[in-house]
């Protein structure tokens, strides 16, 4: 295949350069995809992390609930659960990180300072309790994990995109400027040993006409 580019001194320099930005680059890159797996695998296992400990609470406070359900009729329960009238906020604010926008979610901490439970204690049973207790231990665990699952979505698109990069450096562009540099070297010497050749040409003929 015959490479379209001008066999000159001036653009072997310019293609010299644009190689040596380009295996910085690819260099930059590979470091901070390494960076970004290294965090997203790090995150997979928080993640995980997470996800047991929501599960585990919401399962037993609503377990938790069951039993009440079984001991108190469910219009005196969705009357006790329905007093509660206080909400929590919940405020959302982007980090950026790795050159990358992360959302950070915090909850409000009004609601660790109420009483959680919306109703008086006297005519409840413990399983009630216990199980308001436990839904409310999970709220924060559940805003981090919708954090942290909203980070890996977003890193793994990162990491995808950073990997294209990567890869289009290092198996396209980066020997597609090698071979060009390589046909230039080559033009160049073959084109000087022509000149050398006629150099020695014109001096044999000047010696013999003297």
């Amino acid at each position: 295949m015959k490479l379209q580019v001008n066999p000159t001194r001036m653009e072997l320099l310019r293609l010299k350069k644009r190689l040596r930005v380009a295996v910085r680059g690819h260099k930059l890159l590979k470091d901070k995809l390494d960076e970004l797996m290294k965090n997203f695998l790090e995150l997979v296992e928080e993640n995980r992390r997470l996800r047991t400990e929501v599960e585990e609470g919401l399962t037993r406070a609503f377990r938790g609930f069951a039993m009440a359900r079984a001991v108190l009729s469910w219009s005196y329960l969705e009357t006790a659960l329905g007093a509660h009238r206080e909400r929590r906020g919940v405020t959302a604010k982007p980090v950026i990180k790795m050159n990358m926008e992360t959302p950070h979610f915090l909850l409000d901490d009004k609601g660790e300072k109420q009483n959680i439970y919306p109703y008086g204690l006297a005519k409840t049973t413990g399983d009630l309790d216990e199980a308001v207790r436990r839904l409310h231990a999970a709220f924060r665990p559940l805003i981090q994990l919708a954090q942290v699952e909203k980070t890996v979505e977003l890193m793994a698109g990162e990491i995808e995109r950073t990997r294209r990069r990567v890869n289009a450096l290092e198996y396209v562009l980066i020997p597609q400027l090698e071979e060009q540099a390589r046909y230039i070297t080559m033009k160049l010497e073959e084109n000087e040993r022509g000149n050398l050749v006629r150099l020695m040409k014109v001096k044999e003929i000047v010696g013999y006409s003297k």
